[in-house]
C-alpha cells in the first residue's frame, strides 16, 4: 500500500525507506554487506554527542505512514523507553533518509518515529548489557511494537545481527554527555561478525515483563488472576520494599526472545495491558 503524506508530512521520505521500517525486525541473514565486498569499514566507535540544529526536514509536525499519523516530539529530554529494535542494511544503503542525509549502514545512525531529528540515544541490549550511542536521523521503524531502527553497525556492537531484532532501552542523551565509561575499540577492518568483549564479562540476564505495580498486595492478586484466566502463564509477584513501603509488581517471564516478547504483548493487548515495561535482571 503506498503511503499518503500530507503537506506538513516528512518531504522527503522515500517510498524505500517506508518499505525498510514497515519489514523491521523480518531481516536478519539476507541483510547486511554487500555481496561480494571483500573489504567492510571497521567497526565505528560511538556517535559523539554534539549541539545540532533541528534539521528542517524530517520534523513534521505531524505525518502520516499506511495510514497511522504520528506527531514529532517537541523536545528529547527526559525520553526512555524499552522495547524491540531492528536493524537495516545493504538494501537501503546510499538512499536519503528521512532529514536528507544520506543512510550509510556502516555510520552509528538509527531511525525512529517521533523523536526530533537529529536526536543522538543511549540503547542498551537489555540480554547482554552492551551498550552503544547512535545519532537519530531517519523514520521508522513502522511495524508494530518495535521502537527503533538501526543501523547495521550499531547492531553489531550491540550483537543483534544474527537474531534481527533485541529487547533494548533506549535514552535520549544531551549533547555534553559521554559516550559512556566503557573502552571504546577502533579497528582498520572488522569481522562481519562483532568481536567478543574484550573488557567485560559475558552477560546474560534474564528479561521479563512488567505489567503492573502495586501498593496492595490483593490488588496485584487480581492481576494475576485476569492473567491466569487469559491463560498467560509464567506470572508473578515479585515484592520490592521501596521507601519504607513494600511494591508488589505482577510480572511474567523470563521471556526467552523477540517472538515470545511478541506474542505475549499480542495476548496482554487482548485483556486491555497496552502498557508493559521491560526488566533486565
Amino acid at each position: 500500500m503506498r503511503p499518503k503524506f500530507p503537506r506538513l508530512a516528512i518531504p522527503c521520505l522515500t517510498i524505500a525507506c517506508l518499505a525498510l521500517s514497515a519489514c523491521g525486525g523480518t531481516k536478519t541473514r539476507t541483510d547486511g554487506p554487500p555481496s561480494g565486498s571483500s573489504r567492510i569499514p571497521g567497526i565505528p566507535d560511538d556517535a559523539v554527542p554534539r549541539p545540532e540544529a533541528r534539521s528542517r526536514y524530517g520534523n513534521g509536525p505531524v505525518y502520516e505512514v499506511f495510514g497511522k499519523r504520528y506527531t514529532v516530539m517537541p523536545s528529547s529530554i527526559g525520553y526512555q523507553e524499552r522495547g524491540v529494535a531492528s536493524w537495516y542494511g545493504k538494501k537501503f544503503h546510499g538512499n536519503l533518509t528521512s532529514n536528507r542525509e544520506t543512510y550509510d549502514m556502516y555510520a552509528m545512525t538509527a531511525a525512529h518515529k517521533t523523536l526530533p531529528l537529529p536526536t543522538y540515544v543511549r540503547v542498551r541490549n537489555l540480554r547482554n548489557n552492551k551498550t552503544i550511542v547512535v545519532r537519530v536521523n531517519d523514520r521508522g521503524p513502522f511495524v508494530h511494537n518495535r521502537i527503533i531502527d538501526l543501523s547495521y553497525s550499531a547492531a553489531m556492537k550491540l550483537d543483534m545481527i544474527r537474531d534481527g531484532t533485541s529487547m533494548v532501552e533506549v535514552t535520549a542523551i544531551s549533547y555534553h554527555e559521554p559516550p559512556g565509561d566503557r573502552p571504546v575499540r577502533r579497528t582498520v577492518e572488522g569481522p562481519k561478525e562483532p568481536a567478543p568483549a574484550e573488557t567485560a564479562p559475558a552477560v546474560d540476564n534474564q528479561v521479563y515483563v512488567q505489567v503492573g505495580a502495586f501498593g496492595e498486595r490483593a490488588n496485584a492478586e487480581r492481576r494475576l488472576g485476569e492473567l491466569s484466566l487469559a491463560g498467560i502463564g509464567s506470572a508473578f509477584i515479585h515484592e520490592e520494599r521501596v521507601a519504607e513501603r513494600t511494591l508488589y509488581r505482577v510480572r511474567v517471564g523470563p521471556v526467552a526472545d523477540v517472538v515470545q516478547y511478541d506474542v505475549l504483548v499480542e495476548e496482554l493487548e487482548g485483556i486491555g495491558i497496552t502498557d508493559p515495561y521491560l526488566i533486565s535482571e
